[in-house]
């Protein structure tokens, strides 16, 4: 590939006429220098941004994406580029999987895109031990950091395959990463000198709205009512696979016909429902979080949740679906009293089981290295095996290594205990940050301003585009000795960081202790709550 100049990569990219972001050129500056987390907005421009980085290096990209249904759309969106792309995923037939792996330890392609469970397979890592591979991108980056809704095990092979291909710089993109998610992805990929950029997470096109209702059929006919107020794209979340199902069939009884969407179909079903909806002959879907990364379809008018999902990162990222085309949209949520509870029990999650624990240990020990082989030696399905290792990881008991895992320098009695301290800190965490759904839900202060400020953004004006603007309860906040990312110690839970800032209330991320809201005179005038001499990097 002949290596163009910036100006003529961008022509090709992005059109001749075009010109880079900003945050598209913060991005290119320095990647060569510096491992890069992008968080930017939908619609931002990051593919962009690592298409023109391989055509001015001329050398091989790979990309990490769980999108498997997407990824020939984005392989034919590269090749209309000027870019030799191809992809390797369970939906690739074997073939022209060995066809493409070959051809990019030739240095016949610029762009090969992988599932992340793909780096964890033997024959794809011996096939490209040789490739020339000068930048890997990690898509949908948040799904590394098990702080985050979409946590996929298998991206944490990604740290040792880096390492394993002579180290290439790392370049990982995410639409929305709360401050936490951002230090977990950072950590858990392993990134060099990291830079963390972000951007653009303000969405100004799209109304914030909550409805509070007193009963679930109070609160799904609401749901359909708003929904059939829109006549545009729109799309409905709904909690469980019987949920979706249920609202679709009261949407498609009260005049608006449409599909449900949800984990328990079959994967051609999902697929062919998802590329109706994207290419326009289906104009309403209800879905579970089950459709989520991926969807761009750029005129939805409307996002409603019979419900919001168990924390504000997923919330934003399932609102960041509406007005992409940047026209007005809406977000509307449907609550009932109290059903952060509800949130707090689906964000629970246990740890492994100590006979898997042993299980896993056991086949590390005998020599085991991949996700795959410790998963045979040990009797244990892949999954399991990748969500164990996770574990392990966390708490020192297993590492990565550029030939895969290997065991720590944790016993396994110690390393039983770990766990178990791990599951404890993660569950005060996790229903911590649903209390924070509840937060948003009750906030009669600029919705707006909860949310960005909790994905780490400052936002201290009314937004005027939200029901609390439009009611005149939002108000500005004036003091601004406190900031969002602002160090804080408290005299019971210790060291925090400023998430959230309101008029009359602090949101605090504590270290162990999780988000806690805290009137903001009484805790600063107490002197239970100090102000450190350090904003949080």
């Amino acid at each position: 590939m002949t290596r163009p100049s910036l100006d003529e990569a961008v022509a090709r990219v992005l059109g001749p006429d075009a010109a880079l972001r900003d945050v598209q050129s913060e991005a290119l500056a320095g990647l060569e220098e510096h491992d890069t987390l992008l968080v930017a907005r939908s619609g931002a421009g990051k593919t962009a941004v690592y298409a023109i980085a391989t055509l001015l290096s001329g050398r091989l990209t790979l990309v990490v994406s769980p999108l498997l249904a997407l990824q020939r759309d984005q392989v034919r969106a590269l090749t209309e580029s000027g870019l030799r792309a191809a992809s390797v995923s369970s939906l690739v037939p074997a073939a022209r999987r060995r066809t493409a792996l070959r051809r990019a330890a030739d240095g016949e392609l610029d762009v090969l895109l992988l599932a992340p469970e793909q780096l964890a397979r033997t024959e794809v890592r011996d096939a490209l031990a040789d490739a020339d591979v000068g930048l890997v991108v990690v898509d949908e980056a948040h799904c590394v950091s098990e702080w985050g809704d979409d946590f996929r095990p298998d991206y944490l092979a990604v740290e040792g395959a880096v390492a394993a291909l002579g180290g290439p710089r790392l370049l990982a993109l995410t639409a929305t990463a709360s401050p936490r998610v951002r230090a977990e992805v950072v950590e858990r990929l392993g990134m060099r000198d990291a830079r963390v950029l972000v951007r653009d997470a303000d969405r100004p096109e799209i109304w914030l709205g909550v409805h509070h209702r007193p009963t679930e059929r109070d609160r799904d006919d609401e749901a359909v009512r708003v929904a059939l107020e829109e006549q545009g794209a729109t799309l409905v979340y709904a909690r469980t696979h019987a949920h979706a199902e249920r609202l679709a069939a009261q949407l498609t009884d009260a005049g608006r016909a449409c599909a449900a969407y949800h984990g328990g179909l079959p994967a051609r079903e999902r697929t062919r429902l998802q590329d109706d909806f994207l290419a326009g002959r289906t104009d309403v879907m209800v879905a579970t979080s089950a459709f989520g990364m991926g969807v761009d379809r750029a005129d939805v008018r409307l996002v409603v949740h019979a419900g919001l999902p168990p924390s504000l990162d997923a919330y934003y990222q399932e609102v960041g679906r509406a007005g992409r085309d940047g026209q007005p949209a809406r977000a509307v949520g449907v609550v009932l009293p109290g059903e952060s509870g509800l949130n707090a029990f689906l964000a629970a999650r246990s740890g492994p089981r100590p006979a898997t624990v042993d299980a896993v240990l056991g086949a590390l020990r005998d020599g085991a290295t991949t996700r795959d082989e410790v998963a045979r030696a040990g009797h244990v399905a892949a999954r399991t095996a990748s969500r164990t290792l996770a574990a392990l990881r966390d708490v020192g008991a297993a590492v990565t290594t550029a030939d895969g895992w290997a065991p720590g320098d944790l016993g396994r009695d110690t390393a039983l205990q770990a766990l178990r301290e791990r599951a404890e800190r993660r569950e005060r965490l996790e229903r911590s940050r649903a209390e924070m759904v509840r937060s948003y839900a009750d906030t009669t202060d600029c919705r707006r301003r909860v949310l960005l400020e909790l994905l780490g953004e400052t936002h201290p004006q009314r937004c005027g585009h939200c029901d609390s603007c439009d009611a005149g309860t939002s108000l500005a906040v004036t003091d601004a000795s406190v900031s969002v990312g602002r160090r804080v110690r408290h005299d019971e839970w210790g060291g925090g960081t400023v998430s959230v800032v309101e008029a009359d209330r602090l949101t605090v991320l504590f270290d162990e202790q999780g988000y806690v809201t805290l009137d903001r005179e009484i805790a600063l005038d107490s002197g239970v709550l100090r102000l450190e001499d350090r904003a949080a990097g």
